[in-house]
C-alpha cells in the first residue's frame, strides 16, 4: 500500500483538442530508438514525498517520460504548460500520454489562482482542481 502522508493539490487544463495515445506511443518509441531504456522502478524520491506530504519536493521529483512525445506531437501544449508555471505552479506536466495537462499547487489557494491564469489564458478549453490523496482501488465482495 502507498503510503501518503498528507494532501494534495492539483489543477488540470484540457486541452482543446485531442491527443492518440497510441500515436503518442509510437511516437516515444521513435524518440528513445537507438537508446538504452532502463526497466521501470518505483522513484524512491517520489515515494518519500507522497510519504511527507511535501508538495514542494514531490515536484522536484515528478516527472512523466511520455511528456516529449507528446509535446512532439502538439507543441501548443507547451503554452499550457508555460502559463501554469507563469502561475505559481510547483509543477507543470503532461498528464499521461496527453492532452491534459496538470499542475501541483502549494494549496487550495494557489490551485484556484493558477486555474484562473489557466482559465484566461486562452491556452486551453477548461481547468479543473482536485486534492488528494485518494484511498485509490478497492476490491468489493
Amino acid at each position: 500500500e502507498l503510503e501518503v502522508g498528507g494532501d494534495f493539490h492539483w489543477v488540470f487544463a484540457l486541452a482543446a483538442r485531442g491527443l492518440s495515445t497510441p500515436a503518442v506511443f509510437r511516437e516515444f518509441d521513435r524518440l528513445g530508438e537507438g537508446l538504452d531504456i532502463p526497466e521501470p522502478v518505483a522513484d524512491q524520491a517520489v515515494l518519500d514525498a507522497l510519504a511527507k506530504g511535501d508538495a514542494a519536493a514531490l515536484a522536484v521529483a515528478v516527472s512523466n517520460d511520455l511528456q516529449p512525445a507528446a509535446l512532439s506531437l502538439f507543441p501548443e501544449l507547451s503554452d499550457t504548460l508555460a502559463a501554469g508555471r507563469a502561475a505559481g505552479a510547483l509543477a507543470a506536466l503532461v498528464s499521461g500520454s496527453g492532452p491534459t495537462t496538470a499542475f501541483l499547487a502549494t494549496d487550495a489557494r494557489s490551485a484556484s489562482d493558477i486555474a484562473g491564469v489557466l482559465r484566461a489564458s486562452g491556452t486551453c478549453r477548461d481547468v479543473r482542481t482536485a486534492v488528494g490523496a485518494a484511498a485509490g482501488a478497492t476490491v468489493l465482495d
